[in-house]
């Protein structure tokens, strides 16, 4: 329906229906007039809170639509960019979260959450130095946050800068004492460290405030790559006992019956871990591995490239192709992904020498 804010109408009623009809005329009357007399700030932040009422109720469309009906009024009015910008990072639509988050800084340059929000997406779409940088700008006004130290912590992390990540972690451990998902974090940067004692006491630390599945993941990882594959098993079935269908802990268990020679559990772990999530570059890299131990060195350099396109930092990737090529006979190959696994810190020296002379 459209208002007209310009309205005329005889009023003049004789009986009881024309008197009826007289109250909903005036009633119309007044609706109009009130939404005549609605300023158009007043409208943006009503259309703001529908949106947001939306996101709260799932539905995206309607949300999206309240924002956009904001921005008609005001195209630079920072916190419906702010919040639609929310909205495609929840449906992981980073990219445009990323141009979201921009525009709302374009418009609001001390618009200091959107920053944090920004880096938060950066990270998502592995851009991890802009949302480095995102992250100063935020710490210059709000320097003890706890999140800022933790997503600072994963950036570092993805970067392989685990001093700097643990560095991070630590001090938001000291803003926020209570918080176990710091502690699981610091005991997967430990693990990649290869400090397997302290990675465990980390673990088991954050295991006593809170039950953590992903406290679980990790020690199974420790576990698998200590050679303690009955403990491994025990703590990733712990992990799935949690969350049945989360495709990383699949994954992780699928790669350990790998290493147990339990190929046919182990590839249907993995293959069920890609059809819950066929993002995941640690599933291809672990069905690589799969045809590596079934003598299908072609097959497994294909899942390795893919992998690795995916992710050029993922574990012990220039190894695994190294031993592909290695099985297929073609030395040449072999020794350049070793020369680059040496590089990257998969394997030692001394192996090396043995392999490529």
């Amino acid at each position: 329906m459209v208002l007209i804010c310009s309205v005329r109408r005889d009023l003049r009623y004789f009986g009881a229906k024309e008197f009826v009809m007289r109250r909903y005329w005036l009633g119309l009357f007044l609706i109009v007039l009130v939404a005549c007399g609605e300023s158009n700030e007043t409208r943006m932040q009503r259309f703001l809170a529908q949106g947001n009422d939306m996101v709260r109720k799932r539905s995206y469309g309607e949300a999206e639509n309240y924002f956009n009906q904001a921005l008609k009024f005001d195209s630079c009015y920072a916190e419906a960019w702010n919040n639609k910008a929310t909205l495609y990072f929840n449906q992981q639509k980073y990219a445009e979260a990323v141009d979201g988050y921009t525009h709302a800084l374009t418009c609001h340059p001390d618009y200091t959450d959107a920053y944090f929000n920004r880096a938060h997406a950066y990270y998502e779409t592995r851009e991890y130095y802009n949302a480095l940088a995102d992250l100063e700008r935020f710490k210059k006004i709000k320097p003890d946050t706890a999140t800022v130290f933790f997503l600072e912590g994963l950036i570092h992390t993805r970067l392989r800068k685990y001093d700097d990540a643990l560095a991070a972690f630590d001090r938001a451990e000291r803003l926020d004492r209570a918080n176990a998902e710091i502690l699981v974090n610091k005991g997967t940067v430990l693990y990649y460290k290869k400090q397997f004692n302290e990675a465990r006491t980390a673990l088991q630390q954050a295991l006593k405030m809170k039950t953590e599945a992903n406290a679980y993941n990790v020690l199974a990882m420790i576990e698998t790559e200590t050679g303690n594959y009955p403990q491994a098993l025990n703590w990733i079935n712990l992990a799935l006992n949690l969350h049945p269908d989360d495709a990383f802990f699949l994954n992780n268990r699928g790669y350990l019956y790998l290493v147990m020679n339990n190929l046919p559990k182990g590839l249907d772990d993995i293959d069920q871990s890609i059809r819950l999530d066929p993002y995941n570059s640690w599933s291809y890299r672990n069905k690589g591995v799969y045809y590596l131990l079934d003598n299908k060195p072609d097959d497994a350099i294909r899942l390795f490239d893919q992998a690795e396109k995916m992710d050029t930092a993922i574990d012990k990737i220039h190894l695994y192709k190294a031993k592909a090529y290695a099985q297929k006979g073609d030395k040449s190959k072999a020794c350049n992904e070793y020369t680059l696994a040496l590089k990257a810190g998969e394997m030692q020296q001394e192996e090396f020498g043995k392999l490529c002379r």
